[in-house]
């Protein structure tokens, strides 16, 4: 009889108790998920906090901001404990989120060094009813000044689809600067003078962009602090031509088999001529995805100037397009499609010898859909040509080239109608107008006077 009281006794209290004790003594810390992304706070900013507990749910959360003396509470939250699950005693709240705003400006605080506090515990019984804690006390450093920036060229004068060169000097270190123009960034880059606290920033104006466009130096410092530098500048207008280009059926029939589309040729076997709608595809679709493989590796630029002087056009090759013509795309009369010719197409002998445009290093190599095979490279601080429709290359992606080095020879890969060069300037993420850079004397107006007289301003200082 005792054996089975016993027994009862620890089937109806002692397992229940233990069970009850165990869960209520659970040992899980809350897991926590919170965002201070740099060490450096700005003016404003949002914290968003995420909280997970696996055991008897939420206490309590408390965050603050301190610096020196001064504290400011942030979030004060308690849950109340409730009898969950019908028989264990907690809050039953698992997760939680927040969006905190912290903007120290407010509670009287300045820059420099400050503390935020996090504490967050569970309904555990665990160290005396203390519960599981989360608590970390991070390390922050206000700082709401934004950078300075002082414009060291003088005068800035660029054409649409033309390029310009801003020397500016930013005495802080670790920030991101460069030029925006439009929706367009230009990063700058140190490395043309031995201070390195000096930039130099080659911009673009696209095609697209005249007059009243938007152009200022952009600089942000680690805590996301912005300052904009207005300078002088003047937007020259330029007009571009208009030109209408026949597709032919012996174009179609004799070009169009050379693209191999993959698994999307099935596509147009439905429409009322295949090919024409191939042609379509390709001269939208393909293009711009084939104009993103030209422009970015100028990415990988270097910070030095490569380059010296004038560019070199094609020997004895005269200009079959130009620069950003507005090219309408007919097809037995009825217009087709419209598009810009962003550089210059030069024609001369068959498989003529191209040399490089100038000194810089091999950045990409290869064939480039309806560029065919093309050869891109990089003259330093964002600045790059390219060459397309190449019958032959000569060079691999690493080379360093001189002015004047063989990097191939013309052709009509790609999509291309008769023996030429298609050869492009771009900075960055914009094709500009070659034409500019084959002329002496705006290569010493607009680049080489500029950077001489700010590094004897240096000097002088």
């Amino acid at each position: 009889m005792k054996k089975i009281l016993l027994s009862l006794f620890f089937i109806l209290v002692v397992f229940p108790l233990s069970w009850f004790l165990s869960n209520q003594f659970e040992g899980k810390t809350p897991s926590v998920t919170v965002d201070i992304p740099s060490t450096y706070l700005p003016r404003s900013y949002e914290m968003n906090l995420d909280i997970k507990e696996e055991g008897t749910g939420l206490r309590k959360v408390f965050i603050a901001i301190s610096q020196n003396n001064k504290e400011k509470i942030l979030l004060d939250k308690t849950y109340p404990f409730v009898a969950y699950s019908g028989f264990f005693l907690g809050s039953g709240v698992y997760s939680d989120s927040f969006k905190i705003p912290v903007e120290s400006w407010k509670y009287g605080m300045g820059d420099g060094d400050a503390t935020i506090t996090i504490r967050i515990s569970d309904c555990s019984w665990w160290a005396w009813n203390n519960g599981n804690i989360f608590s970390i006390d991070k390390k922050v450093i206000i700082d709401t000044k934004p950078p300075e920036i002082e414009v060291l060229s003088k005068t800035h004068n660029v054409s649409r689809g033309g390029v310009g060169l801003v020397l500016y000097r930013i005495p802080e270190d670790g920030i991101q600067s460069g030029i925006q123009v439009g929706e367009h960034f230009y990063k700058g880059y140190s490395g043309m003078f031995e201070q390195k606290n000096v930039f130099a920033a080659f911009f673009a104006l696209s095609n697209l962009q005249g007059p009243g466009t938007d152009i200022y130096v952009r600089a942000e410092d680690v805590a996301g602090n912005i300052a904009k530098r207005c300078f002088y500048h003047y937007i020259k207008e330029k007009k571009f031509r208009s030109d209408m280009l026949d597709v032919s059926d012996s174009f179609l029939q004799t070009v169009m088999p050379q693209f191999n589309l993959g698994e999307i040729e099935a596509t147009f076997d439905s429409s009322e001529n295949p090919l024409l709608s191939k042609f379509i595809y390709i001269n939208q679709k393909l293009r711009v995805l084939n104009t993103e493989q030209i422009l970015k590796p100028a990415a990988q630029t270097e910070n030095k100037m490569m380059w010296e002087g004038t560019f070199l056009r094609l020997p004895g090759a005269a200009p079959r397009a130009q620069f950003a013509d507005h090219r309408t795309y007919k097809y037995n009369g009825k217009q087709i499609d419209q598009q810009f010719h962003m550089g210059v197409d030069l024609a001369s002998l068959s498989h003529a010898d191209i040399p490089a445009a100038n000194s810089g290093r091999i950045i990409g190599v290869g064939d480039i859909g309806i560029f065919g095979k093309s050869v891109l490279i990089d003259h330093g601080f964002g600045v790059c040509s390219s060459y397309a429709h190449l019958s032959n290359i000569s060079v691999k992606i690493g080379d360093m080239v001189k002015k004047g080095d063989i990097i191939g020879q013309t052709g009509t890969t790609g999509l291309a109608v008769g023996d030429h060069l298609h050869f492009g300037m771009s900075v960055a993420n914009t094709f500009v107008n070659p034409v500019e850079w084959w002329d002496p004397l705006w290569i010493k107006n607009n680049i080489e006077s500029k950077i001489k007289e700010v590094r004897q301003d240096i000097s002088r200082k």
